[in-house]
């Protein structure tokens, strides 16, 4: 057996068999139409340095009245997929909570997402829940990452909460939401950056935390979420810098776009996936060329256009179409693929969310991208977080992991089965009433978690919310916390606390 060691410790999540989407017919005409756009009409670059990079690497560059004109030609698309690397590892506080993240292996794990602006806290008038929608502040934001390291099925942590706290600016955001996340939980943290001037003190922070620079290098407890084309075909000029410097520490980045067919993409499913295919193999060049072999994630939010009010749409067949072909072409080029599952687009719990969420979450993991994120509490699309309903996304993600479970069809049961059969067949009752799983000994869905004959699954997961929300917390060393403070500027006091509790 496989020594349980730092390099192999990790959350196990669910090991599936990929269901294929797309033929192999199919996967070559896309990246044959990604990479053709990626000639012509190219990429929009408001980026100098960028431009720059690609040019040197053999990138045709046009100058136009504002931006340049990038040619990326399939050599350069082939040389620095053959420089991303296919395996990568999320690292945590806790090692037995790191994510290794294989895109030869079909792994799927379950994270947060979005950073909403609104927190809906929920209280009941008897069994009538009453909906309160709270700004976001760094007090949420600890309280959503205590609830989220208390989830059984959430393996990772991206921050869900936007803080608006009156002392948050840009220049002190970053280092206060990484601070809030990671001293309530001892999961992956993951975000967005917001000010590039921030990004050495964020890496400083997670070498503290990780114990150095080399710790952070094999568990980098902490890493960055990049839009960094905007959909159609425009690589702006912030993300780019950020990339570029985040690249250059070699920190995991997701390289995310998110088109929305209809509107900023196709919205038919071909003309969909060439487009962020081509979006996404432009990013991950980026990233390669700045520092070949850094960990980097092919990153699919495609989402669709709603036909009576033009938002964006997540609870929709459509979606699925979009992140199946998505995963796959990840997995042709041997990216670790992060998708997208979970979101709500209507904004209060209740059947529609459930069933709208459902579509996704039961789909989504078919695909055998490795990870899965906007999989808990996301309502009104991406606006709202709100914590009972993500307690009911991990009940229901679940019974989303029993139900993808391999077949337990084996030749060393056999002999065991017959002898079961056999037995049962010569007692006078003739059930298997006594050979039962017990749940005690065994993995086994014995009835919804959150089931309340009373109240409802929504009052249960009021209750399971309040339960957890009293469990201990794990917050960060007082001299790692003292050492941050001292050497990190712009820590708010507010970002110091763990999560309080619920009056």
């Amino acid at each position: 057996m496989e020594a349980n060691t730092m390099e192999t410790k990790q959350r196990e999540g669910v090991l599936v068999t990929p269901q294929q989407r797309l033929n192999e017919a199919q996967i070559g005409l896309i990246d044959g139409i990604s990479r053709e756009i990626l000639e012509d009409p190219g990429i929009l670059c408001y980026n100098r340095e960028a431009a720059d990079i690609f040019r040197n690497a053999g990138a045709r560059v046009e100058q136009l009245e504002d931006c340049v004109r990038l040619r990326i030609p399939s050599s350069l698309v082939d040389k620095t997929l053959a420089s991303a690397p296919s395996r990568i590892v999320l690292g945590a506080r806790n090692p037995d909570n790191r994510l290794i993240l294989d895109a030869a292996e079909p792994r799927v794990r379950f994270a947060s997402g979005s950073e909403c602006n609104i927190w809906l806290e929920i209280g009941f008038d008897g069994d009538r829940p009453l909906y309160n929608r709270r700004s976001g502040s760094i007090d949420y934001l600890c309280r959503a990452a205590h609830l989220a390291d208390n989830l059984e099925n959430l393996d990772s942590f991206i921050r869900c909460i936007n803080i608006q706290d009156e002392q948050v600016k840009a220049s002190n955001k970053d280092v206060n939401k990484f601070l809030a996340s990671l001293n309530n939980i001892t999961k992956h943290v993951q975000a967005g950056l917001t000010d590039l001037n921030a990004l050495d003190h964020v890496m400083q922070m997670g070498r503290i935390i990780a114990g150095g620079e080399r710790e952070f290098s094999e568990n980098p407890v902490l890493s960055f979420i990049a839009c960094v084309v905007k959909s159609p075909l425009q690589m702006v000029n912030d993300t780019a810098a950020k990339v570029i410097a985040i690249s250059r520490y070699r920190a995991p980045l997701v390289i995310s776009s998110s088109p929305m067919g209809g509107a900023t993409a196709p919205f038919d499913e071909f003309g969909m996936i060439s487009q962020i295919n081509a979006e996404i193999l432009a990013g991950v060049a980026l990233n390669q060329l700045v520092a070949p072999g850094a960990p980097v994630l092919y990153g699919s939010v495609p989402v669709r256009t709603r036909l009576d009010n033009l938002n964006d749409m997540y609870g929709a067949p459509e979606f699925n179409h979009y992140h199946h072909d998505a995963a796959q072409m990840a997995r042709f080029y041997r990216l670790p693929c992060y998708s997208t599952a979970g979101a709500g687009d209507v904004s209060t719990p209740g059947i529609q969310a459930t069933a709208e969420k459902m579509l996704t979450h039961g789909y989504i993991p078919w695909t055998g991208a490795q990870y899965v994120h906007y999989a808990f509490g996301l309502l009104e699309r991406t606006n709202i977080f709100c914590p009972e309903q993500a307690v009911l996304d991990d009940a229901h993600i679940g019974m989303i992991k029993y139900n993808l479970a391999p077949p337990q069809v084996t030749p060393e049961k056999s002999r065991q089965l017959l002898e079961t059969i056999r037995e049962v067949m010569q007692t006078d009752h003739k059930t298997y009433i006594y050979h039962l799983p017990l749940p005690t000994r065994e993995k086994v869905y014995i009835r919804y978690p959150l089931e309340d004959q009373q109240g409802g699954a929504l009052l249960a997961a009021h209750h399971r919310y309040l339960e957890i929300m009293d469990v201990a917390r794990k917050p960060l060393p007082k001299q790692t916390l003292d050492r941050i403070s001292a050497e990190i500027p712009g820590i708010l006091p507010q970002s110091l606390e763990t999560a309080r509790k619920e009056s």
